[in-house]
């Protein structure tokens, strides 16, 4: 049986999702990183996006 492949993408705003990789991406979001199992996918994301505050926030908050 094959396991179902995801990839893991980004928007502008700097946050993450997994994605099947069966799909089109959606608008406004980038492949990042590695593509592979949900697992694989959630563990990359884990390590990766360690501040979830939007990146427009931390540019206002930065002054």
């Amino acid at each position: 049986m094959d396991e179902q492949k995801f990839l893991i993408v980004r928007n502008h705003e700097e946050q993450y999702s997994v994605w099947a990789a069966e799909l089109p991406l959606p608008a406004g979001w980038q492949q990042v990183g590695t593509e592979g199992s949900k697992e694989k996918c959630l563990e990359y994301i884990r390590t990766h996006w360690t501040d979830m505050t939007p990146a427009s926030l931390r540019r206002a908050l930065a002054g």
